[in-house]
């Protein structure tokens, strides 16, 4: 990175847009290898997963309307209803394999994205080669991180929606206008509270990597780091978002639908190249935002500090175990 580190607390929506596109384009050969390698099969999977699905769920209704045709007891009812408990299990499979995929291949992307923005910031050198080596061990940290804040969604969804259980079995009120009050402020403290833990997971996963902790710890930092940049946080991620969601219905409802398949396979084309540039900007903006934040708390990121912790992922270089007051000197505080 061009801008040192006391200059980047500075930096608003378009200063992070710019530092970001400087990073791509700099390392746009690196970044070219790691997309084709981790995000384009990750958006590959991710965009198939629809229609692939959606033929499947067609061939199992159309056999249960013909079990349901046939007379119960006779051969063709045992064959069908083998053909059919066989198909849901093949459906179920599929969406476990997709589950699956998407999620390790976009902690693995993650992890190559974070490691190369941060060796940017180092000055280090680092090859492709390099990266691919490190990101299995780096993974490991994101898989712990992402388990925390999936629990900590898991249990914001089911207290929402106790919340909403408990109002709508309980005559509270009568009037069909508190009713409507009720559900959209809960819904609208909902989305809020979804963006921010989002937010605060993203930045959590750089802190992971970047950082000598991870899981729930990473978490508190992370909260803490986006104090004060919430508003930009915010703003990048509802762009994003709006972006891979409009480039996937914009997949999904034209793109299937178009009668030539020459058009749509050029129009999905198109698709999957908007999509992997959003996703690629998208992961090197939050690791910018990440030296944003430590920049705009006046935490001091000591290069040679973060370089040999890069290098300690490698294999290249074996830590000294720190004092407690040097316990963690990526995030001691500095003075102005």
């Amino acid at each position: 990175m061009d801008m040192d580190q006391d200059n980047m607390r500075f930096l608003g929506l378009i200063g992070v847009y710019k530092e970001s596109c400087k990073l791509i384009f700099r390392w746009r050969k690196l970044f070219s290898l790691i997309t084709l390698t981790l995000i384009l099969p990750l958006l590959i999977v991710f965009l198939a997963e629809e229609p692939v699905s959606e033929i499947l769920y067609d061939k199992i209704r159309f056999n249960e309307f013909m079990l349901m045709d046939s007379a119960a007891g006779t051969p063709s009812y045992h064959k069908l209803s083998d053909l059919v408990s066989a198909e849901w299990t093949e459906f179920i499979l599929l969406k476990a394999f997709y589950f699956a995929f998407v999620l390790v291949f976009s902690l693995l992307a993650t992890s190559a994205v974070v490691y190369t923005v941060a060796s940017a910031y180092t000055a280090k050198e680092v090859t492709f080669r390099k990266v691919i080596g490190v990101v299995p061990r780096v993974w490991r940290r994101l898989a712990l991180t992402f388990l925390c804040i999936f629990f900590a969604f898991f249990a914001y969804n089911a207290v929402f929606g106790a919340a909403v259980y408990w109002w709508t079995h309980t005559s509270m009120s009568d009037s069909t206008a508190a009713t409507v009050v009720f559900f959209v402020v809960v819904i609208a403290a909902y989305v809020v509270g979804f963006v921010y833990m989002t937010i605060v997971w993203q930045l959590a996963s750089v802190v992971s990597v970047l950082e000598d902790t991870c899981g729930v710890k990473a978490m508190v930092k992370s909260a803490d780091l986006i104090k004060g940049k919430l508003v930009v946080a915010v703003v990048v991620f509802v762009k994003l978002l709006a972006a891979v969601v409009g480039l996937y219905i914009v997949f999904v409802v034209v793109c299937l639908n178009m009668p030539v398949v020459a058009k749509k396979i050029g129009f999905g084309g198109l698709c999957l190249v908007a999509l992997v540039a959003v996703v690629l900007f998208g992961l090197v903006v939050q690791t910018v935002i990440y030296f944003v934040c430590k920049s705009y708390h006046r935490q001091n990121i000591d290069k040679s500090a973060l370089s040999d912790h890069l290098e300690a992922y490698s294999g290249g270089y074996v830590r000294l175990k720190a004092s407690p007051a040097e316990k963690d000197v990526q995030l001691e505080e500095y003075r102005v």
